[in-house]
């Protein structure tokens, strides 16, 4: 059952608190910047979480300048499209609002979720990276912590990248195997409490390297992982060794 710190309270919440009863989403990003975009990031991960969790989920945007280049960013990212507000209704059947919002943001009534800002160095992150790996780079902070984001952060985001999706590849040529039910379910464990995906992350740099799993496990653990991180780690699948 995921579980959201509302920052308006500092008291957990469950972010589905009715089985398939609708969560709407609500996003707020007043312009574009790699700020908001970790904003619509940290929304897009609660929408896929959600989603694995059997939630119903209807996601807007609440914005007013850069529309266009805000969304063209966050597609980039691969995060999913968002509804705009403007033209969005209550839906049928909602039972829970949570709101994502910058944490110097606008302050909505009901669950709050406060995304802290980026930090970026020249040059700008967003010229010329591969958005895949700004996408890591975002992910490997705690929402309600602030990122740096430089050319160290952006090459070593790049690199897992590089090499987890090379293993993917090796280990999809193996017998395939379950996800072993301890590391589903740490797995699981990690992103149902206040979306922990660095920890998320940690577990699967632990899989990597453990001798007692057969790579037919490893594979399907990265895949199943990354439904929720789009990561696009198998996306190498059949290429040459």
């Amino acid at each position: 059952m995921l579980r959201i710190i509302d920052s308006r309270t500092g008291v957990p919440v469950e972010a589905a608190p009715t089985r398939r009863g609708l969560t709407r989403v609500e996003v707020h990003a007043p312009g574009f910047g790699t700020g908001a975009l970790r904003v619509l990031l940290v929304a897009d991960l609660l929408v896929r979480a959600l989603e694995l969790g059997g939630t119903p989920v209807w996601a807007v945007l609440h914005g007013d300048r850069e529309q266009p280049e805000l969304r063209a960013g966050a597609a980039a990212l691969g995060i999913r499209p968002l509804e705009d507000s403007r033209e969005a209704g209550r839906g049928l059947g909602e039972k829970q609002v949570i709101h994502v919002v910058p944490e110097d943001g606008p302050a909505p009534d009901g669950v709050r979720v406060d995304v802290a800002p980026v930090h970026a160095t020249s040059p700008a992150p967003l010229t010329g990276a591969d958005p895949v790996a700004l996408r890591l780079a975002l992910l490997s902070r705690r929402r309600d912590r602030p990122v740096r984001l430089d050319t160290a952060a952006l090459t070593e985001a790049h690199d897992t990248l590089v090499r987890w999706r090379h293993a993917v590849a090796s280990w999809a040529r193996h017998p395939s195997r379950p996800v072993p039910e301890k590391v589903r379910n740490d797995l699981r464990g990690a992103w149902e409490d206040d979306l922990d995906v660095p920890g998320v992350l940690r577990l699967l740099a632990r899989v990597e390297t453990d001798p007692d799993l057969p790579d037919g496990a490893r594979f399907e653990t990265y895949a199943y992982a990354d439904r929720l991180l789009g990561l696009e780690l198998t996306r190498d699948l059949g290429s040459p060794e």
